[in-house]
């Protein structure tokens, strides 16, 4: 039997344990799951996408990418239709663009399409081999502030306040509060090296939001509203493609936006995730890369069928390979996961945003290691690294932190005459970066 997990999803005994995969697919999913719920209330704002499609849509699209990546590309990470980009779908391209969810559809099925030629072509290994090594660095310690401040924010720690953009919440009652003593007791459990300390601090969290309310509300923090519940069909929204208006010049700027950021949203997770988990050789080359970003791009057609935005590599993949995980047999369980998630959907999205918020703040820790590595008395490297881990959480974009870090490297090094510094592909980065900006 190990032989054949060895085999199947890439698993070495030598750098972890069967029970440390599981308890990591666990604590990936459980991070995660928010999406579940999350992604049908966004598409909710659109006429002819029922929530409970979109429920099971989302779940379909999850299983399926992370099911390549831990069966295809025997990795860690998991997969799940992308935070912003089904904001881009449904606010931009549909309410603001004024298309058909149709139209949105085509384009993400169109985005996922170009990516396969990408990265058949090796493309996508290029653009990854081209960034700094700094700036590699540099990006595993912006995730980590990123989705530090994500879960600070799901927990109602920080709040946004429109004098001083972000201010402290109340932390003495609610989901503040059971967030809180969430992360002081996880923390407890980091600090004694307790196996599966993230998996056991959310659980506890969770059940101390049983008994605890949310004064806004009345209601408590965690609430179960049943067990089982068979999933609805996709059959309203599956391949419901648009296909007349596939060469308008909207529908490239919508492709290419998609691409962008799902690309570098990608390329920033996995190789920032990566780095921090030794996962790259001692060139800061990520093996098997190929691989990753095929996974990423099938699941992203895969979800355009099943009638969902982009599937992309999720960052809280981090927390599961903080508990440990580190090959594909911790995606296989968090497949796994989401496919039991169809039929006990109640259960799973019970997990609050405060139970889940001091697993990302101690994987945020987690994650900042690299910055030590980052040679801060050399500015051509230390500013163009610092623009790119700031950028992350204060533009809430993974994507926008690699960008506006890879400009600045270009631009920096370039007026210093660093000529020799600069792959060539980075120069083609840079400029395409810039004209992101200025046209889309």
């Amino acid at each position: 039997m190990k032989k054949f997990i060895q085999k199947a999803f890439g698993y070495d005994p030598k750098t972890s344990s069967i029970k440390t995969e599981i308890l990591a697919g666990l604590t990936t999913f459980l991070t995660m799951a928010y999406i579940l719920a999350v992604n049908p209330g966004i598409f909710s704002a659109l006429d002819g996408m029922p929530g409970g499609s979109v429920f099971t849509a989302t779940a379909l699209a999850s299983i399926l990418g992370t099911l390549v990546m831990a069966l295809w590309a025997k990795k860690p990470f998991a997969l799940a239709p992308g935070m912003g980009l089904n904001a881009f779908f449904v606010f931009t391209v549909c309410l603001g663009m004024g298309y058909s969810w149709q139209f949105a559809l085509t384009a993400v099925l169109i985005e996922g399409l170009l990516f396969i030629i990408l990265t058949l072509t090796n493309i996508r290994k290029i653009i990854v081999d081209s960034i700094p090594v700094s700036i590699k660095k540099a990006i595993g310690c912006g995730i980590g502030l990123f989705i530090a401040f994500i879960g600070l924010n799901n927990a109602g720690i920080v709040v946004d306040n429109p004098a001083t953009l972000v201010s402290i919440g109340d932390i003495t009652s609610g989901k503040a509060l059971v967030a809180f003593i969430g992360l002081i007791f996880t923390a407890f459990l980091v600090v004694k090296k307790v196996p599966g300390s993230l998996l056991i601090g959310m659980i506890g969290t969770a059940l101390l939001g049983l008994i605890v309310k949310d004064p806004a509300t009345g209601k408590h923090i965690t609430e179960f509203s049943g067990v089982v519940s068979m999933p609805e069909s996709v059959a309203p929204i599956f391949c419901q493609f648009e296909w007349s208006q596939i060469l308008s010049l909207d529908m490239v700027i919508v492709v290419f936006t998609f691409m962008f950021i799902d690309m570098f949203d990608t390329i920033g997770t996995v190789v920032g995730v990566s780095t921090k988990a030794g996962m790259v050789d001692e060139k800061g080359n990520i093996p098997g890369l190929n691989r990753i970003l095929l996974a990423d791009a099938i699941a992203t057609v895969g979800g355009a069928c099943f009638g969902t935005s982009t599937t992309t590599t999720y960052v809280e993949s981090a927390s599961g390979i903080a508990q440990g995980g580190r090959s594909g047999l911790t995606a296989f369980i968090t497949a796994l996961c989401f496919a039991v998630a169809l039929f006990f959907s109640p259960i799973f999205l019970a997990i609050p945003g405060a139970a889940t918020a001091p697993v990302l703040i101690i994987v945020g820790v987690f994650m900042m290691t690299p910055i030590k590595d980052i040679d801060f008395s050399n500015y051509s490297e230390a500013i163009p690294a610092f623009i790119t881990m700031v950028a992350m959480p204060l533009c809430y974009s993974i994507s926008d932190g690699i960008m506006l870090g890879i400009i600045s490297y270009v631009l920096i090094n370039l007026l210093s005459c660093n000529f020799k510094k600069i792959n060539p592909a980075a120069y083609i980065l840079a400029a395409l970066f810039i004209a992101k900006y200025i046209f889309l």
